[in-house]
């Protein structure tokens, strides 16, 4: 019986990437090949040499079609040579993970984003002009008037734990219309492949619903929290002692413009040293700290070892760059 296998990539698009993907239909058993597609139409190629490559680098079931149809995240590669395109930052974060895999180093991603109408129009704001009431009552709400799109959220979240993806919680986010959800703790590969595959099929659910997800860093201007993707870090000497933990904050902080510079675009507008963050220029870390760069969970002070989260990369940010940067920052 033939099966339907959506593959799903990271296309070209500037300053943020979109995700593309369609669909190969096989013969039952036959496992997804590398496969092409039209470069010149997602900024990859252009159309004199359009040609690119997909090959699979992880596969799990697709929880919307069902059945024995799965999901492929694949990586691009150039068609002339088969190396890897410029726009694939995953191999890059795979060479560092090989080279400091000694390191140990996990991550958990907390996926902030805002639900859209197709007008541009946070959900959960007045129709036609206006604002809601101030932010107060919407983060971790209840309630009519202060949590909107829970139909999507309970849908995504039920798709992902169907695709054996690591998500770990969701919440109602600071700003009406905003959520969040949480993948990991595993490698940088690992949690930045089921990030993406995570980031698609909420795309993909709202679609059914008229929501555009928008992962934009500032999606509404003015006194209103902007969406991050926070990330917590954990090599095995930091779960094994906090004077190491101590060390790699101030190595991060030694690196401070290559970090924020990839950590996804317009980050200045909501790195502003308000909205639970610190200033985008200005280094800073501390135990139980949201207005820090990087914040020292208390009960990890009080163990005294664990793990960090830097608080600085966007909503839009490239999990796989900002996983490397890490990496190559605290192990190198």
């Amino acid at each position: 019986m033939p099966y339907q296998a959506e593959y799903i990539w990271i296309d070209g698009t500037t300053p943020t990437p979109l995700m593309r993907s369609k669909t190969k239909i096989l013969a039952d058993g036959k496992q997804p090949p590398i496969w092409g597609f039209d470069g010149s139409s997602t900024n990859q190629a252009t159309g004199e040499h359009s040609d690119c490559v997909l090959r699979p680098v992880f596969q799990c079931p697709d929880p919307i079609r069902g059945g024995h149809n799965v999901l492929v995240l694949c990586e691009v590669l150039l068609a002339d040579n088969m190396k890897p395109h410029p726009t694939n930052t995953r191999s890059l974060a795979e060479k560092a993970a090989k080279k400091y895999a000694k390191h140990e180093m996990i991550y958990g991603i907390e996926q902030e984003y805002t639900m859209m109408r197709t007008d541009g129009t946070p959900l959960g704001f007045p129709q036609g002009g206006g604002v809601p009431e101030p932010q107060g009552p919407y983060y971790c709400g209840v309630g009519a008037g202060r949590v909107v799109g829970r139909e999507i959220i309970e849908e995504h979240t039920q798709a992902c734990i169907d695709a054996g993806l690591m998500i770990e919680g969701t919440n109602a986010e600071v700003m009406p219309g905003q959520w969040e959800f949480q993948i990991g703790a595993a490698d940088a590969l690992t949690v930045s492949d089921h990030l993406y595959v995570a980031r698609w099929l909420l795309h993909r659910i709202a679609e059914d619903y008229d929501v555009v997800i928008s992962f934009a860093a500032k999606p509404k201007k003015g006194d209103w929290n902007g969406a991050g993707a926070h990330t917590n870090f954990s090599t095995k000497a930091m779960r094994e002692d906090y004077a190491a933990i101590e060390a790699a904050c101030k190595a991060i902080g030694k690196k401070v413009e290559l970090h924020v510079s990839n950590y996804g675009d317009d980050i200045q507008s909501r790195l502003t040293g308000a909205h639970e963050t610190a200033p985008w220029n200005k280094f800073s870390y501390g135990v139980s700290h949201r207005g820090a760069s990087i914040r020292i969970p208390w009960q990890v002070a009080r163990d005294g070892k664990g793990y960090a989260e830097d608080r600085r990369p966007n909503a839009n940010c490239d999990p796989y760059t900002v996983t490397r940067l890490l990496l190559e920052t605290v192990c190198g």
